[in-house]
């Protein structure tokens, strides 16, 4: 899954989205799903980044996020693999 950065690919971050008043990084993708001691990660892709800049982020950062959340839940399942 790892992308490396290729040439003349953005190399300085995006600006940031205003929400409700708040700047916020925009998510471009789901890309994962997994849960850590009883809580759920995401794997997000952020709108702009490499793959370097991929974090795994719980569902309640992801508030803003909540369709693409949905459509990746829809596309494979709720169900994540527990990691220790």
């Amino acid at each position: 899954m790892y992308r490396p950065q290729i040439e003349e690919q953005r190399k300085t971050p995006p600006k940031l989205v205003i929400i409700k008043g708040e700047e916020e990084f925009e998510v471009e993708k789901i890309l994962n799903k997994r849960v850590v001691r009883g809580k759920e990660k995401f794997l997000v892709q952020w709108k702009g980044y490499t793959a370097e800049g991929d974090t795994w982020e719980s569902r309640e950062n992801l508030k803003n996020a909540k369709k693409l959340v949905e459509e990746f839940e829809r596309e494979y399942g709720k169900e994540a693999e527990e990691v220790q």
